[in-house]
């Protein structure tokens, strides 16, 4: 003990890495135990920090505060890196109910906690910070601090008050989200595995939506037709990889130029609906299947890693012409897509290429095919992203009819910034991709620094709050903002909107902007599917849950 006084006093910054690493390690530990299969998870840190922190184990308060807020911008800019893919995807099929249902908890948590201290006499700065601690959002109480010296009847001690409450609601606002997963779980009786592996599939991660069919030529408007020259494979959006030559009984590479003939064999890749009307138009589904045909055509999946094909279409590098060699999909952030010629390649996509084995080759030269670049972190791009990202999340804009502005912070920003770069995934020499290996140490890092900090810094006080004063009524209050919202709409979807369990987490999750809440639901689950709905509804979530604890302060003090 004595060492740490002194290592504190005299090492600072070595002190606090000492603590800091303390920490994660019981945290981490105390994370792994569980009794049934349940567990705190990544949660664990947050309650090994209160532990330490509530026996004295104290660190620099200006390294804690940016060791916590750097954790928050790692965790929120891996996240929206992973499923920015993905993002705009899923906002276009079930955004709009997904952030309807974050909006309906934003409001219903508001009301619950101005009628609730109404009720009970409380300050209005304690409600603020309930409100914040409850649904566990940091910028939101530094938005009614601000708020709150902007009165000019404030004394200093209210412009304190927000933090404590904050700090008694906001360990059981984690809990509370926690139980609140585990609950839905529990009596809708999920089995995670089992949605998860529901999500997958519905996304298209596990099981591939395109469909491939050998078919006969059959039909007399098609006999000595160039391949190129049948609209209905375009109209459709099919792509032929393979032919059976009937005249000569070789196998060959679906190029447009090939002539077809009566009794010929093709095998088209598409939309399994899509690939039955050609075959209708065509003529019927052949015997044979070419996929298992003798021949020397090949395919590949080549991924996309050389700099000078990235961001241009399939049409713009016309393999076809130029390499003799057929392209039936492209592989992207697990979701499977029919090779289009709009289709735009990005970093890291897998492109299926069908051809003979010289032709593949001189296709991996343009495409590049580099496991090691693949690999490889660009951590230029890395930190020109987190840059961009506060510098958007610290950029005020004004909100009609509040009287000061508003920002992302150090949360909303990075998500918002990573989410559009990886949809751009390449500006000049910079590729905005990041492995999954460096990005999920760069998350867990980010969470157990954060989760360290917010841990340390309200356990110094929280048994005081609990003993003391309004200690006890606060936390049940938060206990009550955080539950009952999270349970209503957590009922609302499952029950109305049909929502997968991954989705539900994902939305809770995302409705609080709670990540130690995400990094449970991912642990529970078993995958990052939360990480969909929660990167959907965060944004819009971030910037309510601001402006309500400024609208809870200005309009209601």
């Amino acid at each position: 003990m004595s060492l740490l006084i002194n290592l504190g006093s005299t090492h600072p910054v070595a002190h606090s890495i000492l603590i800091l690493s303390l920490v994660a390690v019981v945290g981490l530990g105390l994370g792994k135990l569980n009794v049934k299969g349940i567990g705190l998870g990544i949660a664990g840190v947050l309650f090994a920090g209160i532990g330490f922190g509530h026996f004295g184990f104290e660190i620099d308060h200006t390294i804690l505060e940016f060791t916590r807020d750097f954790g928050l911008v790692l965790f929120v800019y891996t996240i929206g890196m992973q499923v920015g893919p993905g993002f705009v995807s899923s906002l276009r099929k079930k955004g709009l109910s997904l952030n309807l249902l974050a909006v309906a908890t934003v409001v219903l948590g508001m009301v619950l906690v101005l009628a609730l201290g109404k009720i009970f006499h409380l300050p209005i700065a304690a409600v603020a910070g309930l409100f914040c601690g409850g649904t566990t959002n940091t910028p939101a109480l530094g938005a009614a601090q601000e708020a709150l010296k902007s009165l000019p009847t404030t004394t200093t001690d209210m412009v304190a008050l927000p933090a404590l409450a904050y700090a008694t609601a906001y360990p059981f606002g984690i809990v509370g989200i926690i139980a609140t997963m585990l609950f839905l779980r529990w009596i809708f009786k999920i089995d995670p595995e089992m949605e998860a592996f529901a999500f997958q599939a519905e996304q298209g991660t596990k099981q591939s939506h395109l469909h491939r069919l050998s078919i006969l030529i059959d039909s007399i408007s098609f006999d000595d037709v160039r391949l190129g020259d049948v609209r209905r494979f375009k109209e459709l959006e099919v792509v032929a990889t393979r032919i059976l030559k009937i005249d000569s009984g070789t196998l060959q590479t679906a190029s447009p130029d090939i002539r077809l003939h009566l009794g010929d064999v093709v095998l088209a890749v598409g939309e399994k609906a899509n690939v039955e009307r050609l075959c209708y138009f065509l003529g019927k589904p052949a015997r044979i299947d070419l996929m298992k045909a003798p021949g020397q055509v090949l395919h590949r999946d080549v991924i996309v890693t050389r700099k000078e094909a990235i961001g241009q279409s399939l049409s713009q590098l016309d393999l076809e012409q130029l390499y003799q060699v057929a392209v039936s999909r492209v592989l992207r952030a697990g979701v499977e897509m029919t090779a289009l010629p709009n289709v735009r390649l990005q970093f890291g996509d897998r492109v299926r290429v069908v051809g003979d084995l010289d032709h593949i080759a001189r296709v991996i030269a343009v495409l590049g095919d580099s496991r090691d670049a693949l690999n490889h972190t660009h951590f230029i791009p890395v930190f020109i992203g987190i840059a961009l990202g506060v510098i958007l999340g610290a950029i005020p804009f004004q909100i009609f009819g509040m009287p000061a502005p508003v920002t992302l912070g150090l949360a909303g920003g990075p998500l918002v910034v990573s989410i559009l770069l990886s949809r751009i995934g390449r500006i000049g020499p910079l590729i905005w991709h990041m492995p999954l290996e460096a990005n999920l140490a760069l998350r867990e890092l980010g969470i157990v620094l954060f989760l360290s900090c917010v841990g340390l810094k309200a356990g110094s006080r929280f048994v005081d709050i609990l003993v003391h004063g309004d200690g006890l009524l606060w936390m049940a209050l938060a206990a009550l903002v955080t539950l009952v919202p999270l349970l209503a709409i957590g009922f609302v979807a499952r029950y109305v909107f049909r929502e997968n369990f991954m989705t539900i987490s994902g939305l809770l999750a995302g409705t609080m902007t709670d990540p130690p809440a995400l990094a449970f639901a991912n642990n529970i689950s078993g995958s990052d599917a939360p990480s969909v709905g929660y990167a959907t509804v965060y944004p819009l979530t971030m910037l309510l849950r601001i402006l309500a604890a400024q609208a809870i302060v200005l309009f209601f003090h």
